[in-house]
């Protein structure tokens, strides 16, 4: 495989000609109906800093983060209802009429969906752009990740820096 240099100084060539061979496919996503609380879920869960999110096509349209997360709690106010203390007897009644007993809590889970808070940028490339092309793109947009996306412009892959560096060798001697 052919290498391109990335810096006369440096002694590191990649090792990678296309998006394709740079990227992770099949990158885990998020809807942009998806509630907050699923995407909090998602980004722990997997132990990832942030996911693209995705129309009903498969689109990206935008990108969440922990960061974007955080922010979002930071700003949200909540203010506990006047003259309740914890509970009336009629929160401990589930919607088929049961009384829920003691240890059960009720929990105002909320609905805001990803698309409110998500960061709208996407940075797409297409399968077959050059690996030097994607690595100027993320150093000069100071990204952590740009999106792969296929002629349709269906998400197909991702590539995060930790894919760039995945990808850096010494230079072969010969």
């Amino acid at each position: 495989m052919k290498s391109a240099r990335l810096d006369a100084t440096s002694g590191l060539v990649l090792r990678a000609r296309t998006a394709e061979e740079l990227m992770t496919p099949d990158p885990v996503s998020i809807e942009e109906d998806a509630p907050v609380r699923e995407a909090t879920a998602l980004l722990t869960d997997r132990g990832i800093g942030a996911a693209p999110v995705i129309d009903a096509a498969g689109r990206p349209i935008g990108v969440i983060s922990r960061t974007d997360i955080v922010a979002f709690d930071r700003r949200k106010v909540e203010h506990v209802p006047a003259g309740r203390e914890y509970y009336n007897e009629t929160d401990r009644v589930s919607p088929a009429g049961e009384r829920l007993g003691d240890g059960f809590e009720v929990e105002d889970v909320d609905h805001t969906p990803v698309r409110e808070l998500m960061t709208p940028l996407v940075i797409g490339v297409p399968l077959h752009a050059p690996a030097e092309l994607v690595v100027r793109e993320m150093l000069e947009r100071k990204v952590h990740r740009l999106f792969v996306v296929d002629k349709d412009g269906v998400l197909v892959g991702v590539i995060s820096a930790t894919d760039i560096l995945r990808h850096l060798a010494p230079p072969e001697h010969g």
